[in-house]
């Protein structure tokens, strides 16, 4: 990957619905070189996909909540169960295996406490749960898709 790449991917992540033409004109290509980088980004996997970000708080969507979740269970027919069910609430916009303290960690996005209430009932009721934590935002102060490229 070369300083071309590099600004096409960051082209990419801050509008991936430029043009081959005019993310071509901005790096300094022609428009079938800057497509076939384009697509061999895609082939290799570096652009896993593009997708479109709303606005959470015109969605009714200004609640975030950090669940860290403690169990008692520590196999993989357990995990494989628990990853599963959590993945199909749509309230769960993040999820992560965790070291340390918890074991798992999610971020849950809701419009209201009512919601994330509702929300937590079926958490419990999904799995064996032995520690369930929640600590609401109370401000988001920095949120961003965009990712570092200066490592590549």
């Amino acid at each position: 990957m070369d300083k071309i790449d590099r600004k096409i991917l960051d082209l990419l992540q801050s509008n991936s619905q430029l043009s081959t033409v005019e993310i071509a004109e901005t790096v300094g290509l022609s428009t079938t070189p800057c497509w076939r980088r384009i697509q061999k980004l895609e082939e290799a996997g570096v652009i896993a996909k593009r997708v479109v970000l709303l606005d959470r708080k015109k969605l009714n969507l200004g609640v975030d909540v950090f669940v860290a979740v403690k169990t008692n269970q520590h196999n993989l027919n357990w995990l494989e169960q628990f990853a599963s069910t959590v993945s199909e609430f749509p309230e769960v916009v993040e999820f992560y295996r965790m070291a340390g303290e918890s074991d798992y960690l999610l971020r849950v996005v809701v419009p209201d406490i009512a919601a994330f209430d509702r929300f937590y009932k079926k958490l419990l009721s999904s799995a064996g749960l032995s520690d369930v934590s929640s600590s609401f935002a109370m401000e988001q102060i920095k949120y961003t898709t965009r990712l570092p490229l200066d490592y590549t």
